[in-house]
C-alpha cells in the first residue's frame, strides 16, 4: 500500500474493508475483529486526524505517531496559525502534509480518517466526541471527559450505540508502576484502607493578570471556538491554555489534574461514586486574579467504607508527603504513596513490651522506568483496541467515574454545601442549585447531543 503523499495509490482501512466486503459475499458475516485481522499485514496504516492541536492535542499524536502503522492524515484547528505551525511540524517528523481544517465537521467527512484525536477545551469534548463516533471513527478524547455531568452520560451512550473504541486520555491508566502499586494495595498488606487523598499543587502556576477584552488574534475563528458555549466578547486571558480557569470552559484544577488523581483512588479502591461531599476553598492564592475556579480547594468524599480527601492549590509545591501532586492509601498497617516517578510504603509503628516495631515488612521503593510514563502505553493500546474491537484501558465508563467525582467536588464548592449523590438516577438529592449544573445550556445553532 503506497503512502499517503503519493496520489497514485491511497488506501485507507475503510476503503480496505469496503473493497473486501463488495468482493465476498461471506465478509458480511464476519466480526469487526475479523475483518481487522483480514487487512492486519505490516503496512496497513491507520490515518489520525486531530481535532485541537495546540497542546495534548498534538502530545497525543507525537505518541501515536511512535506506533509504525498510524500517520497523521488531517488536523484541524480554529487557529490558522496553529494549524501553520502543526502542519509543518507533521511534515518534519514523517515527511507527509497533512489535509488541513478549521472546521471538525469537514475532518470528520474525510475518509482517510480512521481514528479522531480531540484535544479541544473541555466544552466542546461531548459535541465532537458524538459526532465523530456517529461518523465511524474511533476516538481518542482528552481528559475530563467532559465538562458536565449530563455529557459524561451522552458520551457513554453514544461510544456503545455507535460501538466505536474510544479512549480517554487518562494515561496513568496505561502506566506499568501505577498497576504494580494497585496490585501492592489489592495484596491486602496495608491492612484496612480507610482514607484516600489525592491532590496537587502547582507551584509553577502564575497568577492571571486582568486584561481588557478586545479583538480575536489575525487567524483565529473566534465564535468556532466558543462554540456551544455562552457568547462573549474575545480575552486573552480565556484562550488557548488559561481557558482550564473558567467555568464556562473547563472545572479548574478539580477537573484538569483531579480526574488524574481521582481515577487512581477510584481503580484502587473499586469505587465508582460517593454517597456525599463536601468541598470549600476559593481563590487564596491570587485573590484579584482573572481566573474563576479556585486555587485553593479541599473536597471530602463519603465512600461506602472509606473516605477520600481531594485538595489542590496553585503557588505552592509541597504537598502531602513532600510531593507536588500524589494518591496515598492509608491503611491500618501502611500507607502507600503513588506519584508518576515513583511509589513506596510507609509502614505504621506499634509499641509491644515497650519497644516499638513496624507493623509491616518494608517495601523497597518502585520507580517508574523510563519510556513507561504511561502516554506512549496508552495510545498503544487505543491502536491494538482499534484492531481487536476490545474495550480500552480507559473507556468512557471509565472517564465518566473520574469526570463525575471532579464534578460533584465542584458542585459542592459552588453551591457551598454538602451535596448528596444518587448515583441510580445520576441526580442530587434535595438540591435544586446543584442539579442545574449537571446540564450545559448549548448556545445557537448548537445542541445538546441525542442518544
Amino acid at each position: 500500500i503506497a503512502c499517503r503523499g503519493d496520489k497514485r495509490m491511497v488506501h485507507s482501512r475503510r476503503r480496505f474493508l469496503t473493497h473486501s466486503a463488495t468482493a465476498s459475499a461471506g465478509v458480511a458475516m464476519l466480526s469487526p475483529a475479523d475483518l481487522w485481522a483480514m487487512q492486519s499485514a505490516p503496512t496497513d496504516r491507520i490515518g489520525i486526524g486531530v481535532i485541537g492541536c495546540n497542546g495534548m492535542g498534538f502530545s497525543d499524536l507525537s505518541s501515536l505517531l511512535k506506533l509504525p502503522e498510524a500517520e497523521c492524515v488531517a488536523l484541524c484547528d480554529v487557529d490558522a496559525n496553529v494549524l501553520g505551525k502543526r502542519s509543518k511540524d507533521v511534515e518534519a517528523m514523517t515527511g507527509a502534509v497533512p489535509a488541513l481544517y478549521g472546521d471538525f465537521r469537514r475532518l470528520l467527512e474525510n475518509r482517510d480518517v480512521d481514528a479522531v484525536v480531540i484535544g479541544t477545551p473541555d466544552h466542546w469534548h461531548c459535541l465532537q466526541m458524538i459526532m465523530a463516533c456517529e461518523a465511524g471513527k474511533d476516538v481518542y478524547v482528552e481528559k475530563p471527559l467532559a465538562n458536565s455531568i449530563e455529557e459524561c452520560r451522552l458520551m457513554v451512550a453514544a461510544a456503545k450505540r455507535y460501538d466505536r473504541v474510544v479512549q480517554v486520555g487518562q494515561w496513568q491508566r496505561s502506566g506499568p508502576h501505577w498497576d504494580d502499586a494497585i496490585a501492592f494495595l489489592r495484596s491486602g498488606k496495608l491492612g484496612r484502607v480507610r482514607t484516600a487523598r489525592a491532590w496537587a499543587y502547582m507551584d509553577w502556576m502564575p497568577p492571571v493578570p486582568m486584561v481588557p477584552d478586545g479583538p480575536a488574534p489575525p487567524g483565529v475563528d473566534y465564535d468556532m471556538w466558543l462554540g456551544p458555549a455562552p457568547k462573549r466578547p474575545f480575552n486573552s486571558n480565556r484562550f488557548h491554555f488559561n481557558f482550564r480557569w473558567f467555568w464556562d470552559y473547563a472545572g479548574g484544577l478539580m477537573t484538569d489534574w483531579g480526574v488524574h488523581l481521582i481515577d487512581i483512588v477510584l481503580y484502587g479502591m473499586n469505587a465508582t461514586a460517593p454517597h456525599s461531599v463536601v468541598a470549600s476553598g476559593g481563590k487564596f492564592a491570587y485573590p484579584n486574579d482573572a481566573e474563576e475556579t479556585p486555587d485553593t480547594l479541599q473536597a471530602i468524599y463519603e465512600f461506602d467504607g472509606f473516605s477520600m480527601i481531594w485538595e489542590h492549590a496553585v503557588g505552592i509545591g509541597l504537598g502531602p508527603f513532600q510531593r507536588d501532586h500524589g494518591v496515598a492509601f492509608v491503611g491500618n498497617e501502611g500507607t502507600l504513596v503513588v506519584d508518576r516517578s515513583r511509589w513506596q510504603v510507609f509502614p505504621e509503628t506499634g509499641t509491644e513490651a515497650g519497644k516499638p516495631f513496624y507493623k509491616m515488612d518494608p517495601v523497597p521503593e518502585h520507580r517508574a522506568l523510563p519510556g513507561e510514563g504511561g502516554l506512549d502505553q496508552h495510545t498503544k493500546n487505543f491502536i491494538e483496541c482499534m484492531r481487536t474491537r476490545e474495550q480500552p484501558r480507559c473507556n468512557p465508563e471509565i472517564g465518566s467515574l473520574a469526570a463525575v467525582n471532579a464534578h460533584l467536588g465542584n458542585a459542592a464548592f459552588r453551591t457551598n454545601r454538602k451535596v448528596h449523590w444518587d448515583s441510580s438516577v445520576q441526580r442530587f438529592r434535595d438540591n435544586d442549585d446543584a442539579n442545574r449544573l449537571l446540564t450545559p445550556t448549548y448556545r445557537e445553532p448548537w445542541r445538546l447531543p441525542r442518544v
